[in-house]
């Protein structure tokens, strides 16, 4: 027979408290994404006269139309996001390599000076040279007006490579000795054993590089000096510094505030569809690795 234990009341309260919490946080967040987006399709009168609302009195297109103008900023946003999406595809890929090679190079007990390498990574983490010395040192290499500027500086993040490190250091020796009994090599190793295991840990890791390549802007601020070459979140952040003409009636095009509205959407849009792909590996890469030092 199967006792179902009584939860107390104290348990029921505190978890209502907790749901209580957590859904007040949701909405907190949620309810400025809502306005984002029935503003982007409002008027600029509304946006005006209205302080929040989240579904327009007059819906319509015309913000959207201008952002996608072939005679307007349509060829700016466009090669701006194609940028983007090239940069942060890139990136990310770069990103996990290094990460996963260096965390697997590290987590095996008979690498040669493996001790003064892991030292000199925890050494990164507490100290850093400063943005002037990064921007001298990306100049001094020719990366200056590159897309590599974008990229390479930030190639490898040392706390997600020891969290990374610490998830192989916990694959079961069995797998290896069976691997190695079989002629494996140490890269056959890491390429057919700790990588199809590590896969979700690496999807985790990986959204959280891609997220950072999507929204850095200011890394292209610093380094990139022509302006077709601007990201798409470069692109945002210029158009959103921009003053209103006073001279413009709120009703003639382009409406500033609702384009900047759609402008926000746009470049939200394609990072939140990554996430119901990855969302179920969520739970356990966010832990794996993350109790064995």
């Amino acid at each position: 027979m199967i006792s179902i234990k009584r939860r107390s009341i104290g348990d029921i309260i505190g978890d209502v408290i907790i749901y209580a919490i957590v859904t007040l946080l949701a909405v907190l967040m949620v309810i400025p994404f809502l306005y984002v987006i029935a503003a982007s399709f409002a008027k600029e009168s509304e946006i005006q006269t209205r302080p929040i609302f989240f579904i327009p009195d007059n819906p319509t297109l015309d913000a959207y139309k201008e952002v996608f103008n072939p005679r307007g900023m349509g060829p700016t946003v466009l090669r701006s996001l194609l940028i983007s999406l090239g940069v942060t595809a890139v990136g990310t890929l770069i990103n996990l390599f290094c990460t996963t090679t260096m965390a697997y190079g590290l987590s095996r007990p008979k690498l040669i000076g493996k001790k003064p390498l892991l030292n000199m990574v925890l050494l990164t983490m507490v100290f850093g040279g400063g943005m002037i010395p990064l921007f001298l040192v990306v100049k001094g290499l020719g990366m200056y007006d590159t897309y590599a500027a974008l990229i390479l500086p930030g190639a490898i993040s040392a706390y997600n490579m020891l969290i990374v490190r610490n998830f192989f250091i916990e694959l079961p020796k069995e797998l290896e000795e069976a691997a190695s009994i079989d002629g494996c090599t140490e890269i056959g190793i890491f390429a057919k054993i700790a990588l199809p295991l590590s896969m979700p840990i690496l999807a985790t890791f990986g959204l959280f590089y891609a997220v950072g390549h999507w929204n850095n802007y200011f890394g292209a601020l610093m380094y990139l000096n022509d302006s077709k070459k601007y990201p798409f979140q470069l692109v945002l952040r210029n158009l959103v510094m921009q003053t209103q003409d006073n001279s413009t009636s709120m009703d003639e095009l382009p409406p500033e505030d609702t384009l900047k509205m759609a402008v926000i959407v746009i470049g939200t849009v394609p990072i939140l569809c990554v996430y119901p792909f990855l969302q179920k590996h969520f739970a356990a890469g966010v832990m794996v690795g993350a109790v064995k030092g």
